[in-house]
């Protein structure tokens, strides 16, 4: 799958969103009053286990972003190799090719 520019900056943005909203929000409930009597209370246990579900799935999302950005920029998406060769054996058409074997040998047809 190759991820536009656009697409890839966006989901850098939501990892960068996430990293920046999350431990925040995670300070608060600790401030607050309902988290602690004797140890965590189920509500901080909850938003605890809810604050590092969203940190891991941002994190996972914004490194997808940075992958997207780092493959446009280097010009190794879409199935093509930086030194020139084709890695899908479709002479850069991207159509698919049929192969046949006839006597041990194969033959590539579009």
């Amino acid at each position: 799958m190759t991820l536009s520019k656009r697409a890839s900056w966006f989901l850098i943005a939501v990892g960068v969103w996430t990293w920046a909203i999350w431990p925040n929000f995670l300070r608060n409930i600790w401030k607050d009053d309902r988290s602690w009597d004797n140890g965590p209370t189920g509500f901080f246990t909850v938003h605890l286990v809810l604050t590092i579900v969203s940190i891991v799935i941002g994190s996972a999302v914004g490194w997808l972003g940075i992958r997207g950005v780092r493959a446009s920029r280097t010009g190794t998406g879409g199935g093509r190799r930086t030194d020139g060769g084709d890695i899908g054996g479709d002479g850069g058409t991207g159509q698919p090719q049929r192969v046949t074997a006839t006597s041990g040998s194969s033959k590539t047809q579009p």
